[in-house]
């Protein structure tokens, strides 16, 4: 039963988009539907894997029946399988709350002639990295997946979306150019790219060349998961697309460079050669990334910079290599996903509502749209690792992880992360004190004017222009009017565009009503939201789950014998 299952995460989703792209713009009632379709289909085959997986073991799938390692290997374990639910699972709810999108906006912003087949390649690509049983195989998926990611990226065609397709297309070409490399040198040392085999025969290598390889492969796998300092690329690429890639995009894309790591540092290297160089990058990540967050004013930006900090909670189980790390790290993924994806998904609502995501041009939305609230404050208290809620079980696990290892470094990195948490905290709260809970009539255009003011001078501040055209002997006119000036260019650009706010408030210039938000949108956020709770209420089954996957990862022998004969297992 499982071997009928297997393929059907990656092949329904290409069946799909080659059906959605044939209707095209004709029938795009039937393309919408026809989406929605497929991925609720990819998600109860999902789910079904992860049950037979965890009740059965591994089992792999030779595709045309040829032997290893000349065929193309599909593996599910507990891993993958889990990987999988998780995958599709925030793939439905972007795409429902794309949809609605859509049908509110007229697809300006999500063409949905384009959106849609696109769509479904990148969730196959994604599904495909998470089942391939080869080198090869996992690259050919990050390349569909970063294939589609090009073109959703730059929907729209505006200026910023092109400006951060061409930065995320060189990076990604990059790590793919490294990873391509890696692949040709491994199987010049070893005769195959089979993952299975590659367990018994890196270790036949000199140390020298084990290094090698797992570094090159390493320095790959890092630039996709936004390891520091490989990371500056992610801030400035993903806040510029539509909504719902943008949720996509954090929530998924990085966890396949993540499982990709753990895969490659379990089954292939597992020595742990670089373990102390991982758990360093696990420590400059959480630490840069959310001080980068602290720093920004955009809920977008706060959110990307948030999304690479908690990257190093993941590195920092892997770095551990033990069981107990190895857990909280599938675990944590599991967790992030969802709670990346939902918070830039009510980003999205947030813009629709206030007309903006800057945190300074934001206010009063707790009491314009209470509902809207209640969706941003359930997975910013997750996120931040508040008790009792998942993302605090997945950091205690860690944390307590990294106590039991006992070495110094572990110490250092858990103290990290309990700074990260708290740092992560003061970002969300300021969110939410000044784009929720500020009164509507503390216009920040406002506030920047007076500010201006008075950095020009009290004097100034109540001063009509005219008093300043006359000179009263002192010979501070030209002096006073340079200082007006100055003030009034200030202000000019910190005003530029219309508060977030109007409508709001209650003077002559609130003359934009509210954007009723979209019944669709809300839902599909509702249930995503719904989703990260319940992760927490199933936090024991998941974290038992995540506990037999670490168990397998560093037996191995699960595995390898799902695809080789026992005998050729290491």
């Amino acid at each position: 039963m499982i071997r009928v299952l297997m393929p059907l995460p990656v092949l329904l989703p290409l069946l799909g988009a080659a059906v959605a792209l044939l209707v095209g713009g004709r029938h795009p009632r039937v393309q919408r539907t026809l989406s929605i379709l497929v991925l609720g289909t990819v998600l109860a085959v999902s789910i079904a894997l992860l049950l037979l997986a965890d009740a059965d073991g591994a089992e792999s799938l030779s595709i045309g029946g040829w032997p290893v390692p000349l065929g193309i290997v599909l593996v599910v374990d507990r891993l993958s399988a889990l990987m999988l639910v998780v995958a599709s699972t925030v793939a439905l709810g972007v795409l429902v709350f794309a949809v609605g999108q859509g049908a509110a906006d007229g697809d300006e912003e999500t063409p949905i002639s384009i959106f849609h087949p696109t769509f479904l390649v990148l969730i196959a690509g994604v599904a495909n990295a998470f089942l391939a049983g080869d080198l090869f195989n996992l690259y050919v998926g990050f390349e569909i997946l970063l294939t589609a990611s090009y073109v959703l990226l730059t929907l729209g065609g505006s200026a910023p979306r092109i400006r951060a397709g061409i930065t995320y297309i060189v990076v990604s070409l990059l790590s793919s150019l490294l990873f391509l490399a890696a692949i040709a040198l491994v199987y010049a040392a070893t005769g195959t790219v089979n993952m299975a085999q590659l367990a018994g025969r890196l270790s036949e290598l000199p140390e020298g060349t084990q290094l090698l390889l797992q570094s090159m492969l390493l320095i790959a796998f890092s630039i996709k998961a936004a390891v520091f300092p490989l990371s500056a690329w992610l801030p400035d690429s993903y806040p510029t697309a539509p909504a719902p890639v943008t949720a996509v995009f954090a929530g998924l894309l990085t966890k396949v460079g993540v499982y990709a790591i753990i895969r490659t540092q379990t089954l292939l290297f597992p020595g742990g050669a670089l373990d102390t160089v991982l758990m360093v990058a696990a420590l400059a990540t959480m630490l840069i990334g959310i001080l980068g967050a602290v720093a920004q004013t955009d809920i977008r930006r706060i959110l990307s910079f948030t999304l690479v900090s908690h990257i190093g909670y993941m590195v920092f189980g892997i770095a551990l290599s033990s069981a107990a790390g190895l857990a909280g790290a599938v675990f944590y993924v599991v967790h992030h996903i969802a709670i990346q994806t939902t918070l830039f998904l009510v980003a999205g609502l947030i813009e629709r509502q206030g007309g903006s995501t800057g945190v300074d041009r934001l206010g009063g939305l707790a009491k314009a749209s209470p509902f809207l609230a209640v969706l941003f404050f359930v997975p910013a208290m997750n996120i931040a690792g508040i008790p009792p809620l998942s993302g605090f079980i997945g950091k205690l696990g860690l944390l307590e992880a990294g106590i039991a290892d006992g070495g110094w470094l572990p110490i250092v990195v858990v103290a990290a992360g309990a700074v990260t948490s708290l740092l992560t905290l003061v970002a969300i709260s300021r969110v939410w004190s000044r784009a929720f809970w500020r009164p509507p009539a503390q216009s920040p255009a406002a506030d920047t004017d007076e500010a201006a003011a008075r950095d020009a001078g009290p004097e100034l501040v109540a001063a009509p222009l005219e008093e300043l055209a006359s000179d009263d002997g002192s010979g501070s006119t030209a002096t006073r009017v340079r200082r007006r000036a100055a003030w009034r260019r200030h202000t000019a650009v910190a005003t530029a565009s219309t508060p977030a706010m109007d409508g709001l408030g209650d003077g002559a210039e609130s003359a934009r009503p509210l954007r009723p938000l979209p019944q669709v949108m809300i839902g599909s956020t509702t249930v995503m939201v719904a989703v990260t709770v319940a992760l927490t209420a199933l936090a024991g089954p998941l974290y038992a789950i995540a506990g037999r996957a670490a168990v397998d990862l560093l037996d191995r022998g699960p595995y390898v014998n799902a695809v080789i004969d026992e005998e050729d297992a290491p």
